[in-house]
């Protein structure tokens, strides 16, 4: 009987240790009223007319409150002043010095056309043509190309190809020429290639960047590119270049140099020299 009664009185406390007393559901049911209590304030009535009437009463008194208005010094306004009448001086000065550019421009254009009778920087793909049959006596100058057919007495310029088959007697200026058949007494100047073709005779100077000879040249040739003196050529002058080509049959009197070629000719010389 006494192992019945402790084992009775063992089951007694564990289940009392298993369940909760009353202290503890008592302090449970407080905590749970209090959380009521506080989402129930949550849920309270607001009173909206009073909430904007208190906005309304904050807007006015903003309105009511003056702008600040800025303060400009009279010295400011004097220092203004100055600034803007500098800057307009400047402006106009710009503009006087401008103006007097542009004028200086259009003298200096002015007066190389009136020298040299074309503008150098405007080409034109127009061709004037002197038929045969008609002779002029005076200088002629042309933004374009000139074809002579006939006879010119005088200096010719253009800024395009000059073609000669006719008889010219004067000085040339172009940027390409050429003469077929033609008879040329005066200085031949071109920036680019000058062709004598075949039965041309040229009295006078040649100077270009290339040439090709195939006619009677009486007068030195300044090339400073190749040259090519063909096999019907006649050549009484010196001539200057890079680089010369001379056909069989040509006739040449006169002094050949290659100035102008890349190769130190007399370095290679002094060097074995030196050696």
């Amino acid at each position: 009987m006494g192992f019945f009664k402790e084992f009775k009185d063992d089951f007694s406390q564990a289940v009392n240790e298993l369940m909760p007393g009353e202290d503890e559901l008592t302090e449970k049911e407080d905590t749970l009223e209090n959380d009521d209590m506080v989402v129930n304030t949550l849920d309270a009535e607001v009173d909206t007319e009073s909430e904007l009437s208190k906005l309304n009463g904050l807007l006015e008194q903003v309105t009511e409150q003056p702008a600040p208005q800025a303060v400009v010094k009279p010295q400011q306004v004097a220092e203004l002043e100055k600034e803007f009448t500098r800057e307009v001086k400047k402006a106009d000065t710009r503009t006087a010095m401008e103006e007097k550019r542009k004028m200086n421009e259009e003298t200096m254009a002015v007066n190389t056309k009136q020298v040299v009778g074309v503008n150098p920087d405007e080409i034109s793909d127009e061709t004037t043509v002197i038929t045969e049959g008609t002779s002029i006596n005076g200088d002629i100058s042309s933004n374009g190309s000139i074809d002579i057919r006939g006879k010119i007495g005088g200096n010719v310029t253009c800024n395009g190809k000059l073609i000669v088959t006719g008889i010219l007697e004067g000085n040339s200026n172009s940027s390409e020429f050429f003469a077929d058949a033609a008879k040329v007494e005066g200085e031949v100047n071109s920036t680019g290639t000058v062709k004598i073709g075949i039965g041309s005779v040229v009295i006078g100077n040649i100077t270009a960047a290339s040439a090709v000879i195939a006619g009677a040249i009486k007068g030195d040739i300044d090339v400073q590119g190749p040259v090519v003196v063909d096999t019907s050529a006649v050549v009484m002058g010196n001539i200057k270049s890079r680089s010369v080509q001379i056909n069989n049959g040509a006739v040449i009197e006169g002094f050949c140099s290659q100035c102008y070629a890349d190769i130190d000719v007399q370095g290679l010389f002094d060097e074995k020299k030196g050696n």
